[in-house]
């Protein structure tokens, strides 16, 4: 195969931007390699951060996006395909990393299959846990990383950013970097090439028309093109538009509060505009400013901005970044670097001095330099001599191997620590009655015109005999205490006799009046149970009863009678201590414990479902 270009490969690109975004590097690369006879699938931004409010319109136009695509895979142009995922946006979440993970490989897996896409090259802009899981489970042939930011800037969770960008470079055959800062990050990684940003010639051309937008506004014009987000320096901006005699005009989205600079009157925002208008603007401005703010994370930015204004030929005007500094030292003489407010003034009124084609002529030839067309063969070059490489190697298979006995290992692991960790949170910890808790419904016996016990096992065992002798002696206490002149039992149920006949003779030995106590013999269920008590109270025209019951089946049994009989005015008054549901000594359930509570919650489903409640 030959290195000097790629062609005839399949590359996955995780990207850290969406396709329809600003068009930057990302973008201008993929479709590059597309266009030179590579097959590209552009996977749009899985997150390095949870969402924000700003973030919303991004979100509905990635759901749109979803859509109207074939299950979220939609063809860009030839060659270049785009993937819209759906994800949860909780990128250091175990549980919605786990999901995330599960979708995303299982959604690749199918396009690839599809599309006879075989061993990828992955190249990704993205260091996020989600992408060294894709990673280990894709088997690509390749793994380029290009490291374009300082994430751990970005992310709520550095740590853990920080952790997986080692891991992927660890997994990486080959590293990209926007620069020195950059490269000193990833300075563990043995083969790590310094690719800025670079700019199209073939767009950006001098002999392009003014874009129509700046042909009547007042010369000379400053000009901005790009995001007008938090990392630019609002402040400076404001002073150069109202100490310099000037039209300053901003293209592009925003992104921030920016409400100090249109309340200017020489102050122009044009808004969102395609990439290939850009050069239309850039060439109605006398100058081309770069006010970023000093910020950690803009200590590594190389703005591709920058070769952008010089392929058009307009003097630049920079705050004093390190990467534009380092630039501007490789290439005396086409970029002004500003350490403060009035040296960046100063240097932009100066540059309305330089328009001569000696200057215009050196900042063409700098950009020249710096073109995505030299950037992209050079890179295609170092992707080619890797995979020549391994296939010279010929160790590639061992190494799979090697992965997927690892991978087999972790998932035994996390098996095992995911039962110990269950085993211990259900039979060692209050976590199941702390779950169990919202079942549970107690209040304070009152005058009633009846009590009416439930039995037949509901609520706990489902079987006769479960529970019925403390459900019995809680009613003999309330008929007792003179809360209730009636008790009804109910319970279609029978071991050796029949359960209802078998409570009758306990709550008379108790001292409950035999006259006082109706049997209902007939229910087998919760909602059988409301069902024929109803009829019993219909008919003596009691509308207020004390229910007893196991303390977590007073939910469902309550719901139920509020859909079925909510003339009935209902007392939930439990058990207070079920000798089914007593706690062990170390807090946790039993087996059986367990299945009574999840039993409870399926059965609130399955009448809800029903219609019951």
């Amino acid at each position: 195969m030959s290195v000097s270009r790629l062609r005839g490969r399949d590359i996955i690109c995780i990207s850290s931007i969406d396709w329809d975004f600003n068009w930057q590097g990302h973008q201008e690369i993929m479709a590059t390699l597309a266009l030179q006879g590579n097959r590209v699938l552009f996977v749009e931004n899985t997150g390095v951060r949870a969402p924000k409010l700003r973030d919303l319109p991004r979100l509905r136009q990635r759901f749109l996006n979803w859509w109207r695509s074939t299950k979220g895979f939609r063809q860009e142009r030839e060659n270049l395909f785009v993937y819209s995922s759906l994800l949860l946006p909780f990128p250091y979440s175990w549980v919605a990393r786990w999901l995330n993970r599960t979708l995303l490989v299982r959604s690749l897996r199918r396009w690839m299959w599809a599309t006879g896409f075989r061993r990828p090259i992955i190249w990704t802009f993205l260091p996020t846990p989600l992408v060294v899981d894709l990673i280990d489970r894709l088997d690509p042939e390749l793994v380029v990383y290009y490291c374009i930011a300082d994430f751990e800037q970005l992310s709520v969770r550095p740590q853990r950013i920080v952790k997986s960008e080692r891991r992927l470079l660890g997994r990486s055959d080959l590293v990209f970097v926007q620069g020195e800062t950059l490269r000193q990050r990833c300075g563990q990684h043995p083969n790590v090439h310094i690719f800025p940003f670079g700019v199209s010639m073939t767009t950006f051309r001098r002999d392009t028309d003014v874009a129509p937008e700046l042909k009547s506004l007042k010369r000379p014009v400053i000009g901005y093109i790009g995001g007008i987000h938090r990392h630019v320096d609002f402040d400076l901006a404001r002073r150069v538009a109202q100490e310099l005699d000037a039209t300053v005009v901003f293209v592009g989205p925003v992104q921030a509060e920016a409400d100090t600079l249109r309340q200017l009157h020489n102050v122009v925002f044009i808004g969102s505009q395609p990439h290939t208008r850009m050069p239309e603007f850039i060439r109605g401005f006398d100058v081309g400013m770069i006010p970023y703010r000093r910020t950690a994370y803009t200590e590594s930015v190389y703005p591709t901005k920058l070769n952008e204004y010089l392929a058009m030929g307009i003097p630049v005007v920079a705050t004093d970044l390190p990467e534009v500094s380092r630039f501007a030292a490789e290439h005396p003489g086409v970029v002004t670097v500003a350490g403060d407010a009035d040296t960046f003034i100063e240097g932009t009124r100066r540059a309305f001095e330089e328009p001569s084609a000696e200057n215009v002529d050196k900042r063409v030839a700098v950009a020249r330099q710096n073109s995505w067309e030299a950037r992209i063969a050079q890179m295609s070059t170092l992707v080619g001599e890797a995979l020549a490489s391994r296939a010279a190697a010929g160790t590639h298979w061992e190494n799979t191997l090697r992965r997927l006995y690892r991978s087999a290992r972790c998932h035994v692991a996390w098996a095992v620590l995911s039962v110990a960790i269950g085993y211990l949170a259900v039979f060692h910890t209050t976590l199941p009655w702390t779950v169990a808790e919202p079942l549970r419904i107690v209040e304070e016996a009152r005058a009633a015109d009846a009590i009416v016990v439930f039995a037949g096992g509901v609520g706990e065992s489902g079987q006769a005999g479960g529970g019925y002798q403390e459900r019995v002696a809680i009613a003999a206490a309330l008929y007792r205490e003179g809360h209730a002149p009636n008790v009804v039992f109910s319970s279609g149920f029978a071991f050796f006799l029949k359960e209802a006949e078998v409570m009758r003779t306990l709550a008379v030995s108790l001292g409950v009046s035999p006259s006082a106590i109706t049997l209902e013999q007939e229910a087998a269920s919760t909602n059988e149970n409301v069902t024929y008590v109803r009829e019993i109270l219909d008919r003596r025209g009691w509308q207020r009863i004390l229910l007893v019951s196991s303390p977590y089946h007073m939910r469902r049994a309550t719901l139920t009678w509020r859909k079925l009989a909510p003339e009935v005015e209902v007392v939930s008054v439990p058990v207070p201590q079920s000798r089914f549901y007593r706690h062990s000594s170390g807090g946790g359930a039993s087996l059986e414990q367990i299945r009574g509570i999840l039993h409870e919650y399926a059965a609130i489903a399955f009448y809800w479902w029903k219609g019951w409640i």
